[in-house]
């Protein structure tokens, strides 16, 4: 390969880090750039050891070949790259059919994350909202629980809808049936609920929440939809809680996301937003454009990206197949339950989840058990995992969370174990 623009023959030092501002003068041959970028993440966590990340972090050989060949193709570029369009038609229509809803009559979008899904979801509450009631001064809310992702305060912060949230209490984090009513009125554009918690992996009562909201309707003529954030549980529950009510089978769910690059099995970089049907996603998401070769109607909020991710939920779905993705699923919530019983074993530990939903467990301690220390322990041990403050009115308490991914083997999950349980012996 030539010597690029710029670049002083022979040169291989790269400007060093220390230095104040500007790339450096000149470039290095590849295999120094390379070097010098390993160099500076040499200290990060390996991923695969990484217990506190949803995303996926292991891929097979072939998938690695295909994401990589298909890097330099623009999802936004429909005109040049039909199949690529066709792909993501594909995979709509088979997570509504996987959701509980009609393949031929859902619509959808992939987007950059799940959180960008959400912002979707939402603004089309906020559209359809402000359709029905009309123009007036009252201030739009949205009712959550207390453990909802931050991208749903950051939605009602950058939109001005007011967050109503349920208040997390002893043995509830997440929004249940008996929140709703009180904070529901005629300014409430929607209900978020959450298949599968951030802070706890566990899954909000979504049809009793609907059966909540059908009583309201029925007493009060107030409609509120229901959307259903299953960032997590959207891969999970179809595949292992097949008698669980959640999805587009609820006639008040109007809208689903989920994250492709968590229990998907997609690289970072790929969520999904999905409505119904046409007539439950407002036409004020979509905006033309004609430049990239025809007319297209786009509705996300990002434009140029890779195909990359979406080739690879493709390629997943006919790889796994249900059983693929069930039996997979199945092994991870196993692992979690397992790990569960072994941190219950210390008898140190109070549970907010122990693997039954997501394949998560989460926890609480002894007030004399310091989580930040065992979370520094574990790190030592060569383990990443977090500690966070609950919500208010539980925010006095600290809690610590494993997720279990695919990647995890049971070796590993008796290695942890052991080495948490060595940490709690040495602090009695």
């Amino acid at each position: 390969m030539p010597v690029p623009s710029g670049t002083k023959e022979g040169s291989a030092r790269p400007r060093p880090s220390g230095s104040p501002g500007g790339i450096p003068e000149y470039g290095a041959d590849p295999a120094a750039a390379a070097a010098a970028v390993r160099l500076r993440l040499r200290d990060d966590t390996e991923p695969v050891r990484n217990l506190a990340t949803f995303l996926t972090t292991s891929f097979e050989p072939e998938a690695q070949r295909l994401h990589n060949a298909y890097l330099n193709r623009n999802l936004a570029d429909r005109e040049q790259y039909p199949g690529v369009d066709e792909l993501v038609r594909e995979c709509v229509r088979m997570l509504g059919h996987l959701w509980g809803g009609d393949p031929n009559g859902v619509v959808g979008s992939a987007t950059t994350g799940s959180s960008e899904a959400a912002m979707m979801a939402g603004l089309s509450l906020l559209h359809r909202w402000a359709e029905r009631t009309g123009p007036g001064n009252r201030r739009p809310n949205l009712v959550m629980g207390a453990g909802v992702h931050a991208c749903w305060r950051n939605f009602c912060r950058h939109w001005e809808v007011e967050p109503r949230v349920a208040p997390a209490r002893p043995g509830c984090i997440g929004l249940d049936a008996g929140s709703v009513a009180e904070l529901c009125d005629e300014s409430t554009i929607g209900v978020v609920t959450v298949l599968g918690g951030t802070l706890d992996g566990r899954y909000e009562p979504v049809r009793e929440i609907t059966e909540e909201l059908d009583r309201v309707a029925a007493e009060s003529g107030i409609e509120v939809p229901v959307h259903v954030d299953a960032a997590g549980g959207g891969f999970i529950a179809p595949f292992l809680d097949p008698d669980l009510a959640w999805g587009f089978d609820l006639p008040r769910v109007v809208s689903i996301n989920a994250s492709g690059h968590k229990y998907g099995q997609v690289p970072p970089g790929l969520g999904w937003v999905l409505w119904r049907d046409r007539d439950h996603r407002s036409r004020r998401l979509g905006f033309p454009v004609n430049y990239l070769g025809s007319n297209h109607t786009y509705h996300e909020f990002s434009f140029s990206r890779s195909a990359a991710p979406v080739v690879l939920q493709y390629y997943n779905f006919i790889r796994y197949g249900f059983a693929g993705y069930r039996s997979m699923h199945a092994r991870s919530r196993i692992l979690a339950q397992d790990l569960a019983a072994r941190l219950r074993g210390t008898g140190r530990f109070h549970f907010l989840g122990d693997g039954r939903d997501l394949p998560v467990v989460a926890v609480t301690a002894e007030p004399d058990l310091k989580l930040a220390q065992l979370a520094a322990h574990l790190g030592e041990c060569g383990w990443s995992v977090p500690v966070y403050q609950l919500p208010p009115d539980l925010d006095e308490l600290t809690a610590m969370r494993v997720v279990v991914r695919s990647d995890l083997r049971p070796d590993e999950v008796v290695a942890f174990a052991a080495a948490v349980d060595e940490f709690t012996r040495s602090t009695k």
